[in-house]
């Protein structure tokens, strides 16, 4: 693993394309198979460390990218989801409770070990817990900064069932970059994601944690039916509960169960999408095809913090 700290951890949640519809997918989007000694560390450190990863749970087009490169993806309270959205390829499972108190301390373990100095972690929603997991939460990110104190966390967070307290909580520990997905506009959100989550709690959400003074970021799918006027309407919404960040990627569909994918949208388009997204006023956007919710993370929050003149 790369000892330098210049690669951040990368969180990617969206699934690739089924074996069946890889041979119709367009020439823009490709993946390439894994390989070379960083690929094999990543996989190792995971595997001795016993850590979830979403790049496998999820079944990420950039998990080869990724873990060649030398970075991977860490993924709290379990590799189990309380929820069922249609676009996601998780496992869904209800824990019961289920905590390993260990896991704070596991992956302040493998941070502190790979030395890096930005790092993205997410979680799986766990209705189960009576806080949604967000001690646990807290812990990570706590003891990362004790354990790294140079090192930067951005935390991808479900709803928490709507919980101020929770949300409060989470915020307590300092993250750097407060993150939850929209994941697309108003009018798909009741089809696309499971039905306890809500277009309004999220962005209820990241209104509360943009008023604590966090650098806030959301991310929306692309292909799902969404119109452009639409698009807009949702970059307002988030832009006026102050979200700074923004990425924009392909849906792609992870088998026949799952939500089938309505259009592949264009390199282009993206590109369009994305000086749409910053003339709606968000201090970085990332768009493109295979983007995914910690793409060029690290970079982003940098051109936050530019914007807030720190």
């Amino acid at each position: 693993m790369d000892s330098t700290g210049s690669n951040p951890v990368v969180i990617s949640i969206e699934p690739p394309p089924s074996a069946a519809e890889t041979a119709r997918l367009p020439a823009w989007i490709r993946t390439r198979p894994p390989a070379g000694e960083r690929y094999t560390a990543v996989r190792a450190a995971v595997r001795e460390l016993g850590l979830g990863t979403v790049c496998q749970e999820a079944r990420c087009p950039n998990l080869a990218e990724c873990w060649s490169s030398g970075t991977a993806t860490l993924m709290l309270l379990g590799t189990d989801c309380t929820r069922r959205c249609a676009f996601c390829a998780v496992r869904t499972h209800w824990p019961a409770g289920e905590v390993d108190r260990r896991e704070p301390t596991r992956i302040a373990d493998a941070v502190g070990r790979w030395g890096l100095r930005y790092v993205v972690l997410t979680q799986v929603c766990r209705d189960d817990l009576a806080d949604g997991g967000a001690s646990v939460l807290a812990e990570t990110v706590t003891e990362l900064h004790r354990r790294s104190p140079g090192t930067r966390v951005e935390l991808l967070v479900g709803d928490l069932a709507g919980s101020a307290e929770a949300l409060g909580t989470v915020l307590a520990s300092g993250p750097e970059v407060l993150a939850h997905n929209l994941e697309t506009v108003g009018r798909l959100s009741p089809s696309v994601r499971d039905r306890r989550a809500g277009y309004e709690r999220s962005l209820e959400l990241l209104s509360r944690a943009h008023g604590t003074g966090a650098v806030t970021k959301s991310s929306i799918m692309l292909g799902l039916g969404e119109t452009e006027p639409e698009l807009e309407e949702a970059f307002g919404d988030l832009r006026r509960r102050g979200v700074d960040l923004l990425t924009l990627g392909q849906y792609l569909r992870p088998g026949p169960a799952h939500r089938p994918v309505d259009r592949y949208v264009t390199p282009e388009e993206f590109a369009r999408l994305r000086d749409l997204a910053l003339a709606a006023g968000f201090s970085g956007v990332e768009a493109g095809p295979l983007v995914r919710s910690s793409y060029h993370a690290q970079e982003l929050y940098e051109s936050a913090l530019g914007a807030r003149g720190r």
